[in-house]
């Protein structure tokens, strides 16, 4: 694909904007659009008439698309309800939270009918611009560099008042030119959505590949023709037949008794908490201190190469081997291995399908969404021989190193394809590039 450059350009008096093709106008967002804000929680509705009606929240508006699953309820006055609903067309774009979501957004299109939104999500309803290109002009690095740049920030999060959003300078080519650049990029960016899906898909796959490796070499070993027994569980099956199946606590000291984090010298050491750890691989993300966390309340100690594991139920595939010695989050369990378990295979063990799944049902018998230390410890877990154990550490420390490796690079590729699609939205509706002349391609 060739494509040139308008034949003239001027200044556009915008900086971020640069040059613009000479016969497209610049005009605020004011001048275009109106901006609507939404309902905010937790009004006091006494002696009103009220209706129950779906609201869109932050979480519901993706960037391009919108995320319909779980829509929320809230209960307005009968009479707020027109001034609050949503109309077909309106363009949503989100008032703050995480970087990547400040002004993200989509169309639109009477998906629920009545439906109106949060305070925290915006509907720019066009006047005299069209919906399609106001919400492909705002998605582009331009329009983000605008909105990043008059947002209120905090660390990790930015908010934008709608004040600002109204003085966001849009380009305004001509209705015939708008479709035709809609046209252009619906063609052109689809194939490249399309390559993002597969990579997407490989990855899952990958993910899904690494979680059986793991699951087969922890339950089943490495050799193929290995005799088997039944192991008397249902959820572990068969094992191989010289191994052993012991309860946790025959060979797995679970650490008790906690200390202040405030005091030295656990201060300075490193505390461990879930959101320190990657789900599903054992690998620690960042590594900071207590005193940097600011923690406060009782932690557990936890000696170098002990297991710490998340007890609490949405991340209890959060598991690593404690790189020194340190404290962990009461969220979590140092797992000290004894009697000959090696600490490498009991990590992987926790990370097996087969635990993971009964340490789910452990943690439903109780009220809190967690496993309790008392059950943790009557659960089994396989026993090979200790050298068996070990050839089994290597080799899921070098295959899922492998898959992990491959998950990477399709992780990379999703970003070039990412950066490439967005480049090409922002030259085209920028006017870098003249699409003007450019057809539909016959199909093959």
């Amino acid at each position: 694909m060739s494509l040139l450059r308008y034949p003239e350009y001027k200044d556009s008096g915008v900086e971020w904007l640069g040059e613009v093709p000479k016969h497209w106008e610049v005009l605020r967002l004011k001048r275009v659009a109106t901006v609507q804000t939404g309902v905010a929680k937790g009004k006091d509705n006494t002696g009103r008439e009220t209706i129950n009606v779906p609201y869109l929240r932050v979480a519901n508006v993706q960037d391009g698309y919108l995320d319909l699953d779980e829509v929320s309820v809230i209960e307005i006055p009968v009479e707020d309800l027109p001034r609050y609903s949503l109309k077909y067309g309106d363009v949503l774009m989100n008032e703050g939270g995480d970087f990547d979501k400040l002004g993200r957004g989509h169309v639109w299109r009477c998906e629920i009918e009545p439906c109106i939104h949060q305070n925290h999500v915006f509907a720019v309803r066009p006047v005299s611009i069209s919906a399609d290109w106001l919400n492909l002009f705002t998605s582009t690095g331009y329009a983000q560099f605008y909105f990043m740049s008059r947002s209120k920030q905090s660390t990790n999060l930015a908010s934008i008042s709608s004040s600002n959003i109204v003085e966001l300078p849009v380009l305004m080519p001509s209705p015939e030119e708008q479709s035709k650049i809609a046209a252009f990029l619906d063609f052109e960016t689809a194939s490249l959505s399309a390559l993002i899906a597969e990579q997407e898909r490989l990855i899952e796959l990958l993910k899904e590949k690494r979680q059986a490796v793991i699951s087969h070499a922890v339950t089943k070993g490495l050799d193929p023709n290995v005799p088997m027994k039944d192991s008397g569980i249902e959820w572990l099956g068969e094992v191989p037949a010289h191994w052993e199946v012991l309860k946790f606590q025959r060979c797995v000291f679970v650490a008790e008794g906690q200390v202040n984090p405030e005091q030295s010298p656990y201060k300075e050491m490193i505390l461990i908490a879930p959101n320190h750890i990657e789900s599903n691989t054992g690998r620690i993300i960042s590594l900071e201190t207590a005193e940097e966390q600011g923690a406060e309340s009782g932690k557990y100690l936890c000696k170098q190469g002990d297991v710490i594991y998340c007890k609490i139920r949405p991340a209890l595939r959060k598991v690593c081997i404690a790189p020194q010695d340190s404290l962990c989050s009461a969220d979590m369990y140092p797992l000290r291995p004894f009697q000959g378990l090696n600490n490498g295979f009991l990590c992987w063990f926790l990370l097996s399908e087969q635990f993971s799944m009964q340490a789910i049902l452990e943690s439903d018998r109780v009220a809190m969404p967690k496993i309790n230390r008392e059950s943790l410890k009557e659960l089994p877990i396989t026993f090979p021989p200790f050298e068996e154990q070990t050839s089994i550490t290597s080799f899921l420390n070098s295959e899922t190193a492998k898959i992990d490796e491959l998950i990477t690079e399709a992780q990379r590729a999703i970003e070039l394809l990412k950066e490439r699609r967005s480049a090409l939205i922002s030259a085209a509706v920028t006017g870098q590039i003249d699409v003007r002349g450019w057809t539909k391609p016959e199909a093959v």
